[in-house]
């Protein structure tokens, strides 16, 4: 279904197309895209009552069902990139259902009037399966991916949405089955989220719509919830999924086609986190790619595989799954509206760029802080609070994390608080938090309030107030922040004692050197609204 929507943009302005939506009865997941189409306000039609209409056209992503009870001219678009797995138990053996002339010619007669594939080699192999079916192809190229194309001038605003920064992006991506990633190693996605450093790496996972379908979205949550309490993304199934990948640094990949997506746009490293069974079709364009791109055995080894995937070999996978790039929308629209028998509105088509990905719907506000000190120089390594020791404290959010943290917190902190909307209101000051954190919580040795992106308020236990200053460093002309927080897991490691007469340090999160200078802090400071 969210391919059809991908494609559905070729008759946008004509005010002669009227658009329909049926769903073909027998389908484990006709719920989810019922709902879908719903959310978008969407005409549908009951099966039966589709069945008695005629239809100036057709277009379907899938040949399963009855579609040949529908009346029309029918068009077949692919349901994914490459034809790359077989569904075992359904169709012809060992055959991309895509691609099987058991359902391309049901009873003898070809289903579709027009059979739009993405690459000339699709074609050739359906010519080897049956010249019959292949008798009604064409190469038009790949919509979707055009859309992925036409959005990476926007790759920094998806970038901002998700709140990644400087971060690497790791998209982990599960197609749907007994051999997707979720299926074979469910537990990945928790192992990444414990063993990255929060401020060095974010995490997203992709989902086919069928596994989130069969799941169903409460549960897959919650049988992901570790990941997502450290704050992975679950990007949606629609638009969504392609804006996350486009934002992406690297793909983790099981067998199915959205990593020929990324490697078609980015050529960013790609990783094979698929265990090799009776799926995956031999010759495919996955296939290929999984063949030549490094294994990621354990969680612990990413960085490594990372460093050992060659450039250039994902985008040679892609070339044998995509042609006509830049041209798909302009190819499909001549032919459908050939099909149509009417001339193509004159305005030229546009590919619309993918929307902004929602933020994490979670956000860590407990971190494991592991510590490293040389001088004055400090590197932090923030976790998840679960982890298993060792690490040098723990480090809260007031206002965000539990009670349970906070008793256990070493490091409080709170960040300035949004003003009321209403008539009334309170706010503490800057000193005057701190001094209640530091007595509401006496195993606490460090309080601090986080004012803005490079400007903090800290004190040690028995100490005084000190002003902390942030100075982010200057990247290929861009400034790249962290999160203050972070720093002061730094300060409250450097300093062991109240008059330890540390005026600067170096704080290296994230692999940058972040310079910190500590001073007293002015009166105006403390008396600041908080």
């Amino acid at each position: 279904m969210h391919r059809l929507l991908d494609v559905l943009p070729v008759f946008a302005g004509d005010e002669r197309i009227s658009r329909l939506f049926t769903l073909v009865p027998g389908s484990d997941f006709g719920v989810d895209a019922l709902a879908a189409l719903e959310r978008l306000h969407a005409r549908t039609v009951p099966w039966d009552e589709a069945c008695r209409g005629q239809y100036d056209l057709i277009v379907a992503a899938s040949p399963k069902g009855e579609i040949r009870l529908l009346r029309g001219p029918r068009v077949l678009l692919p349901h994914g990139a490459g034809y790359n797995k077989t569904v075992p138990g359904e169709g012809s053996a060992d055959l991309a259902s895509g691609l099987d002339p058991e359902y391309l010619l049901p009873g003898g007669g070809a289903l579709a009037t027009l059979h739009a594939l993405a690459h000339p080699s699709q074609i050739a192999r359906l010519t080897a399966l049956s010249p019959r079916a292949a008798a009604h192809a064409t190469v038009v190229g790949d919509p979707t991916l055009e859309r992925i194309l036409a959005s990476l001038p926007l790759r920094g605003s998806y970038r901002a949405a998700l709140g990644t920064g400087a971060r690497k992006l790791i998209a982990l991506t599960s197609t749907w089955g007994p051999e997707s990633l979720l299926r074979l190693r469910p537990t990945l996605p928790a192992d990444l989220a414990a063993r990255l450093p929060q401020d060095a790496y974010q995490l997203a996972l992709v989902v086919h719509p069928n596994q989130r379908s069969r799941i169903g979205d409460f549960d897959l949550a919650e049988r992901l919830a570790p990941a997502l309490d450290a704050g992975m993304i679950l990007a949606g199934p629609h638009e969504e999924w392609a804006a996350v990948l486009a934002a992406a640094d690297a793909v983790i990949t099981d067998h199915g086609s959205t990593a020929l997506y990324y490697a078609a746009a980015l050529d960013g490293p790609i990783l094979a986190a698929y265990d090799g069974r009776d799926e995956l079709l031999p010759g495919s364009p996955m296939a290929e790619l999984l063949a030549r791109i490094p294994r990621l055995d354990h969680a612990a080894d990413l960085e490594a595989a990372l460093g050992r995937y060659q450039p250039g070999t994902g985008r040679a996978a892609a070339a044998s799954a995509f042609a006509e790039r830049g041209n798909a929308l302009q190819r499909l629209s001549r032919e459908l509206y050939r099909l149509l028998g009417l001339a193509p509105p004159a305005a030229p088509l546009t590919t619309r760029p993918l929307p902004a990905p929602a933020p994490p719907a979670r956000t860590p506000s407990a971190f494991a802080v592991r510590v490293r000190i040389d001088g004055d120089e400090v590197q932090v390594e923030r976790f998840p609070s679960h982890i298993d020791p060792p690490a040098h404290h723990l480090a809260a959010e007031h206002g965000a994390a539990g009670e349970r943290h906070l008793q256990s917190a070493g490091l409080l902190y709170r960040r300035e608080a949004r003003p009321s909307t209403g008539p009334y209101g309170a706010a503490w000051t800057v000193a005057g938090w701190i001094a209640h954190a530091l007595d509401s919580y006496p195993g606490c040795r460090t309080a601090a309030a986080v004012l803005s992106p490079g400007h903090c308020v800290a004190q040690i236990r028995h100490g005084a107030l000190l002003t902390v200053r942030i100075e982010s460093p200057l990247e290929d002309g861009r400034i790249v922040y962290t999160d203050p927080a972070a720093v002061l897991s730094a300060v409250h490691a450097r300093l062991a004692a109240p008059d330890d007469g540390v005026a600067a340090l170096t704080c290296v999160i994230g692999g940058r050197p972040y310079r910190v200078r500590l001073s007293p802090a002015a009166p105006e400071e403390a008396a600041r609204p908080f």
